[in-house]
């Protein structure tokens, strides 16, 4: 159990990565942590639902058959670009990706609000506050884990871990603390912005420019990418986030302007 240092701030860490055991099985901070921004997303989303004036068992009902679709996707996206499908099922050893669990959930909440009939649109912007929150507490899962950590750095703010391949100490950035700040700053942002929306749709589209133009960037500085050829994946899903929203915000508003007309 190596300690996690930051030195330029005066602090020291030492967590094991088991929280407890049941049974004599670890149960792992990770978990515990991602189940807590899971909770805390669930508990926003339902409140915006009533907010908005929208039945709240709504929210319920798409995180029911969201979370195991987040899952299947989370995992087959590690494994399509890792490429050993062996592993599959191995979920307990790790390689869950972001994207993959986001991708996921949202096929299943299209399809969920397609055969109800309940418009997508309200039911992502609803969804968007609990998931980027969600994202901001779940990153400090890889913190406990010591993973998910940027390239070398002597900034006042560095990390120092042990890097497993060298066994020697390293000072690295902290680019989970960078994607949780910036997860955030864009839910108070999104907090904010929900009441001047002059369309539905635009909360989560907001939400998916402010994810992929921070992702875009902090990618950049992570040393676990997975690559597509010589491009990192994330980074390429998040440029089309970015581009992809920004567009479609543009059309609805030209849109609703010429029927204005």
């Amino acid at each position: 159990m190596q300690p996690i240092v930051f030195p330029g701030l005066g602090l020291e860490f030492t967590i094991d990565r088991a929280a407890f055991s049941v049974f004599g099985m670890p149960i792992y901070w990770y978990g515990i942590i991602i189940s807590t921004g899971f909770l805390l997303g669930l508990m926003i989303a339902v409140h915006e639902a009533k907010r908005g004036g929208m039945d709240p068992e709504i929210m319920m009902d798409v995180t029911l058959f969201g979370t195991p679709a987040a899952i299947v996707g989370a995992r087959l996206y590690y494994v399509v670009f890792y490429g050993n499908f062996n592993e599959i099922l191995l979920i307990r050893q790790g390689g869950l990706a972001i994207y993959g669990a986001i991708i996921g959930a949202l096929a299943s909440t299209y399809i969920y609000c397609r055969v109800k009939k309940i418009s997508v649109w309200k039911v992502f912007d609803v969804g968007a506050l609990g998931l980027i929150i969600a994202q901001s507490i779940g990153r400090w899962g890889n913190f406990v884990n010591q993973e998910a950590y940027g390239g070398l750095t002597t900034l006042p703010w560095r990390m120092e871990i042990l890097d497993i391949q060298s066994q020697t100490r390293i000072a690295v950035h902290p680019t989970f603390l960078y994607e949780s700040l910036w997860n955030l700053l864009g839910f108070m942002f999104l907090l904010w912005y929900r009441k001047k929306k002059k369309h539905d749709g635009e909360v989560f589209l907001l939400y998916a420019f402010w994810y992929g133009l921070g992702r875009f960037w902090i990618e950049g500085l992570r040393t676990d990418s997975l690559y597509l050829g010589s491009f990192r994946i994330s980074q390429i899903i998040a440029a089309i986030s970015v581009v992809a929203s920004v567009s479609i915000i543009y059309f609805l508003r030209k849109k609703a302007h010429r029927t204005d007309l």
